[in-house]
């Protein structure tokens, strides 16, 4: 893809030079560069596409959630987000946030307004959800560390925790890891991945019901913040200033460096065929070969 071609989907942006493996040539476009959107920010986040490929994000610190349209722009979609962390679309195109400020989940609609959909533990606020993941049935997945002070957390420990579609109250669905972090399953809802950042190791799980998980394994020997899949099942993580890609046999298939270390990312655009980027202060983006599984 040239430069003039990238400017035309991303707007005005800065086109790095990439550092791409030769690994990675299935992966990303042919002559594809890493494309600076938008910086400014203080520590992005989150990424979640939704049915049209927009982008939203989180700036955590500002509280605010952002949207990069399809058609090359910024805009404000939500403030006052009680430091939300990740975002994720179910299949009905709802959209579902980690107030990790508030200690809940919420459910947002098209107009920024937050409903919580579950916001305690055994009688205690939520330590600071992180990251969610919600299954073909509603069911939604979470992470709850915390980062920062924790002298005084609300729960006992760091887990991961499911939501039954129209359940009232989560459960503590792993309990040991040292701190979860990125989570993100398969669109056939078989296998979900879990993160654990301070641990050092990504694990994938088999689900064999909503909400009940087996069978653990080593997928990389490597935490990360953000997680996301692409439509050939390879995970996608982050450490340092690179974004690993992880085949469904936790082979290493690519490496991607870019300007700025890499919390998350997700595929967007009208193709779901462009990975965006949230790193540190900047939204970046990079034409992949392939399609996002969500």
């Amino acid at each position: 893809m040239n430069k003039f071609l990238l400017r035309s989907i991303f707007g005005v942006a800065t086109i790095f030079s990439s550092s791409l493996l030769a690994q990675n040539i299935d992966l990303v476009a042919s002559g594809a560069e890493i494309t600076l959107l938008k910086d400014g920010f203080v520590f992005t986040e989150g990424p979640a596409a939704d049915a049209d490929g927009n982008v939203y994000f989180s700036d955590i610190p500002t509280n605010t959630n952002y949207v990069w349209t399809t058609e090359g722009e910024l805009e404000t979609f939500r403030e006052n987000t009680n430091r939300t962390n990740g975002l994720f679309f179910d299949r009905d195109w709802n959209l579902f946030a980690a107030e990790g400020g508030a200690g809940r989940i919420t459910a947002v609609d098209d107009q920024g307004q937050a409903t919580v959909v579950v916001g305690e533990h055994d009688g205690q606020r939520f330590n600071s959800p992180n990251d969610l993941w919600v299954d073909g049935s509603g069911g939604i997945y979470f992470t709850d560390p915390v980062y920062g002070d924790e002298s005084s957390n609300p729960q006992p420990g760091y887990y991961v925790y499911y939501l039954a579609a129209g359940a009232d109250a989560a459960e503590a669905i792993i309990t040991d890891l040292v701190k979860p972090n990125g989570i993100i399953g398969t669109r056939d809802g078989e296998t979900l991945y879990v993160a654990d950042h301070v641990g050092n190791a990504t694990y994938a799980y088999d689900i064999s019901a909503p909400g009940e998980v087996s069978n653990r394994r080593l997928m990389a020997s490597q935490g990360s913040d953000g997680v996301t899949l692409d439509e050939h099942g390879n995970l996608y993580l982050t450490g340092g200033n690179d974004i690993t890609v992880y085949s469904p046999a936790g082979e290493l298939v690519a490496t991607l460096t870019f300007p700025l270390a890499p919390a998350n990312m997700t595929f967007g655009g009208p193709e779901r065929d462009i990975l965006y980027v949230t790193a540190r202060s900047s939204l970046f983006a990079l034409q992949m070969n392939v399609k996002g599984m969500y």
